[in-house]
């Protein structure tokens, strides 16, 4: 775009990016943007993570919940969330909680595949052992079961962050009257290119963010492992 070569309409030059944010930011357009779509995000992560979680564990411990759990959750789970929305509409409305809501069942999902399987893969060795050394069950879970399946769940948590930014992209179109994604609405009915670019930028910043905070919390609770 600088050279000409391609047109400012089709992509703005970097310098008009880069005005267009320190312009958004100075009237604080962006702050309230960036702080409504960080909420979202947060809010998702903090009731996805313990359903998808207490979920694994009840499946992966019982024999019951397996077969009550495991087999609803998988059909449902090849069902696309976005193509949810007008349902969850219905029963919500256009608000806060319906946006929520999505990025709850983006992050549960992730996090119960991964720790289910962890859990399932924990060698038979170690609960013959608990039971030798006399654990309760809430013992095992906390000693063996948890830390166990700990890789797999921190996985699904990296998968989990990347599915709620994602998301949060679709659920900002819903009704929206602040985030980033109606920053981004706004631009495209009037074809700010300059805003537009801007949003994809920032979005990509905020999961890069997240996921290097995750990776961050791999190696910290997982240097026990060997190359780490």
């Amino acid at each position: 775009t600088n050279l000409g070569w391609v047109s400012t309409k089709t992509l703005p030059k970097p310098a008009t990016v880069l005005t267009v944010g320190i312009d958004l930011w100075s009237d604080g357009t962006l702050q309230s943007a960036l702080w409504a779509s960080i909420q979202r995000v947060g809010w998702g992560l903090a009731f996805g993570i313990p359903i998808g979680t207490a979920l694994a564990l009840i499946v992966g411990l019982s024999r019951l919940g397996d077969d009550l759990i495991d087999s609803n959750i998988s059909a449902f789970r090849f069902v696309p969330i976005i193509a949810l929305q007008p349902l969850l509409v219905v029963w919500l409305g256009v608000g806060e909680t319906v946006k929520v809501t999505m990025i709850v069942l983006g992050v549960a999902f992730p996090i119960y595949l991964n720790t289910t399987t962890a859990i399932r893969s924990l060698h038979p060795g170690y609960r013959e052992l608990a039971d030798v050394v006399g654990l309760t069950k809430q013992q095992l879970i906390r000693k063996v079961v948890l830390p166990g399946a700990l890789p797999g769940f921190l996985v699904g948590l990296r998968m989990a962050v990347a599915i709620s930014w994602l998301l949060l992209v679709f659920a900002e179109t819903i009704n929206a009257s602040s985030g980033l994604g109606k920053l981004m609405s706004d631009a495209s009915l009037f074809a700010h290119t300059d805003v537009l670019i801007l949003g994809l930028i920032l979005y990509a910043l905020l999961g890069l963010i997240t996921d290097a905070g995750v990776r961050l919390l791999e190696r910290r609770l997982l240097d026990w492992q060997p190359g780490r």
